[in-house]
């Protein structure tokens, strides 16, 4: 297999987001259906949080048995710093974002042209925990792809072909996760707002496998990692109180585990794999 072919393929696997993105058109979806698919994505996203971390640090655990303290050291800085700045960075942005939409919301006098008139219109909070969670998925697909360029390169095509499709099956259920913010909020995006989401989130699993059949690097791979955990780790907190507020606790603690299950279920191909 050439490696046009396995970047191709790596192109269709991050892609399949696609395929849960038009969730988010739903008409006038009702609290209970609002909640759950809050919820629903909550899990997949804990899930994603979980694998991500787990794939992060399995170089630093190898490491560990090795007695190979150089390798932990700058592997855990890595991910530590990573994590860091993927889930502080965002605190930051939401707050500045909050602090641009007060501004923006100030009464002017009669007549005057204030900046805050003339500014471009805040996006509103759910499109901002849409464009979060396809970022940092982003991220985390870009890791991805890395692993799937590095098996190609390393002779390994069929490790390479079951992680394809293992991350295209998972990718599909991803797409759900970034539209749900919208769907909770009853906000329905244009397909324009849907084809950016989803190139932002599956675009990088196209990247990761260019770049990943020339660059074999663990501390890469980490430092991707961490900014993808720390990133989606800050969105489910804010998923949290949005499904706190919904006060529907028995559905939502049920779909919160069916996006568990749905994150594991999806994962079992990458896993038979090996990866």
């Amino acid at each position: 297999m050439s490696g046009s072919q396995v970047a191709l393929l790596g192109a269709i696997a991050g892609f399949t987001i696609y395929l849960g993105l038009p969730l988010g058109r739903l008409r006038n979806p009702n609290p209970r259906l609002r909640a759950g698919l809050n919820a629903v994505a909550i899990g997949i996203l804990i899930f994603l949080v979980w694998d991500v971390l787990t794939h992060a640090w399995e170089p630093v655990d190898e490491a560990l048995g090795k007695h190979d303290w150089g390798t932990v050291a700058s592997g855990g800085l890595t991910l530590a710093a990573g994590l860091g700045a993927g889930l502080m960075s965002l605190v930051y942005y939401d707050g500045w974002i909050a602090r641009r939409a007060a501004s923006a919301a100030r009464p002017v006098g009669p007549g005057a042209a204030a900046s805050a008139e003339l500014a471009p219109k805040v996006r509103s909070q759910a499109g901002s925990l849409a464009l979060m969670i396809a970022t940092g998925i982003g991220l985390h697909n870009f890791a991805e792809g890395l692993a799937i360029g590095n098996s190609a390169a390393q002779g390994e095509l069929s490790l390479a072909v079951l992680l394809i499709v293992g991350f295209g099956l998972h990718n599909a259920t991803e797409g759900f996760g970034i539209v749900a913010p919208l769907a909770a909020e009853g906000e329905r995006p244009s397909w324009a707002t849907l084809l950016l989401l989803g190139l932002i989130g599956g675009g990088p699993t196209f990247l990761g496998t260019v770049v990943g059949q020339h660059l074999v690097n663990d501390t890469v791979s980490i430092a991707f990692l961490g900014l993808a955990a720390g990133s989606i780790l800050y969105v489910v907190i804010e998923l949290l109180a949005v499904a706190r507020r919904a006060a529907l606790k028995t559905l939502t603690t049920w779909c919160v585990l069916l996006g568990l299950v749905l994150g594991f279920a999806t994962d079992a191909v990458v896993t038979a794999a090996g990866a």
